[in-house]
Parts: C-alpha cells; sequence; structure tokens
C-alpha cells in the first residue's frame, strides 16, 4: 500500500480537561499517514489522480481550530473520521502530539489507525 503523508501540522486549537485549558488555545501537531494509490498520478504526472493533500491540510487545520474537545483521543478520532469521510484514501493514520501538557516531555498524545469501509474499486 502506498502512502501519502502530512508531518508536523500545528493548529492551534481550545483542547483539554482542565477549566484553565478551556479558556487558552494550545498549539497541538498532526502527522497524518494515508493508505492511497499513487500509481494512476505518478503513471500519468498528472496531479487530478494525487491525493490533495494541501487541501487535506486546509480542512484538518479548520476542522481542529473550530471544534473544541476536551481529550486529544476525541480530536484524533474526529480527524480520522473527516479525512476518511471527504478523501479517497483506504486508511488513514493520526499521530495527535500535545507539545506542551506535561513538564519535562517533549510532548505527549495518542496515534490511532482506521480504515475505510469501502474497497479499492469503491
Amino acid at each position: 500500500m502506498d502512502k501519502v503523508f502530512v508531518q508536523g501540522l500545528e493548529v492551534l486549537t481550545t483542547i483539554g480537561v482542565y477549566e484553565w485549558e478551556k479558556g487558552i488555545r494550545q498549539k497541538i501537531r498532526f502527522d497524518l499517514e494515508m493508505g492511497f494509490d499513487n500509481q494512476p498520478a505518478a503513471a500519468g504526472d498528472d496531479i487530478n489522480y494525487a491525493l490533495d493533500y494541501a487541501t487535506l491540510s486546509q480542512k484538518v487545520t479548520a476542522y481542529a481550530e473550530q471544534n473544541h474537545v476536551e481529550l486529544v483521543e476525541t480530536m484524533a478520532e474526529h480527524i480520522a473520521r473527516l479525512i476518511l469521510t471527504e478523501f479517497p484514501v483506504l486508511s488513514v493514520k493520526v499521530r495527535l502530539t500535545k507539545p506542551a501538557a506535561v513538564p519535562n516531555a517533549a510532548g505527549v498524545g495518542v496515534e490511532i489507525e482506521r480504515f475505510a469501509s469501502r474497497s479499492l474499486n469503491g
């Protein structure tokens, strides 16, 4: 399976379970990996057959900025569902890091992998 990835997509959002977190915006970072057949795009050198990672990144950013949740687990699930619903991918791996959550740690977070319910033939 071919992979398309977006690494280090940083977004400012409201996320957290503590009251003080609900009134501020914090940086979160997404590393996204999508299962996608790159052969048609490569064969014809045609962007129309490629996964549009710029649009995907814009939609993930907009969603995370506008939808506030308490848990990184919830945000990761929502982002995975968004990508599987709006883009022709067979799978998505979402790694969400919250850099400032724990003192003395570069970041904490979750990584999930979800699969499309459709087959290669649609």
